[in-house]
């Protein structure tokens, strides 16, 4: 196995073992995520998944499936309560907050469904598929139970689709506004109290 490839699934597991604030994080994952991930394949971007995809269709498609998913996750109660993931006082702060997660969402899609999957996949596909998706599902740790399943099928999902349209951006809108729209849904649900 290529040496950057068991560097990278070593580098996945340091990010979340650093004690820290939301920005911290942010930090800590954009030099173990990205800047790492960047010195090790330079001249290869385009190779792992670092340009536009063929097509939007499946994005589109995912996007759906994501709203659905996102109601269904509402009948959770630890889904409810662990969710938005950063502090907010006020509406300003709350999109400030999602544009950070943003960030982190770029941040994780780049990293496991761009510098891991694509290498793995040349290989094999089903290696580079579940390569990925393994570590991913195991970071999920220590989140709402439901979220362990949930994260082992999306990072299958995600997988596929960024390997045909050749690019994480599907797999990084999907991530990132879906999970955009479950944090107003569920800070609705809090405020409103609409599921008891």
């Amino acid at each position: 196995m290529d040496l950057r490839i068991l560097i990278l699934l070593i580098v996945a597991f340091i990010p979340s073992r650093i004690p820290g604030t939301f920005n911290e994080w942010i930090a800590y994952l954009g030099f173990f995520y990205l800047l790492i991930p960047l010195i090790l394949f330079r001249k290869e971007l385009k190779d792992v998944g670092f340009k536009l995809p063929k097509s939007w269709r499946s994005t589109l498609v995912l996007l759906g499936v994501a709203v659905i998913m996102s109601f269904l996750g509402l009948l959770d109660e630890s889904m409810r309560s662990y969710y938005p993931r950063f502090p907010y006082s006020g509406v300003y702060s709350f999109i400030l907050g999602e544009l950070k997660m943003g960030v982190v969402m770029f941040l994780h899609e780049a990293f496991f469904r761009g510098f891991l999957l694509f290498p793995l996949a040349k290989k094999n596909k089903w290696l580079g598929i579940l390569g990925q998706t393994i570590p991913y599902t195991i970071l999920h740790v220590g989140k709402p139970p439901i979220e362990i399943p949930y994260s082992f099928f999306a990072g299958i999902v995600f997988a596929i689709i960024d390997l045909r349209e050749e690019s994480f951006l599907p797999s990084f809108v999907v991530h990132w506004l879906g999970s955009a729209f479950f944090d107003v849904l569920c800070i609705l649900a809090s405020q409103h109290s609409i599921l008891g």
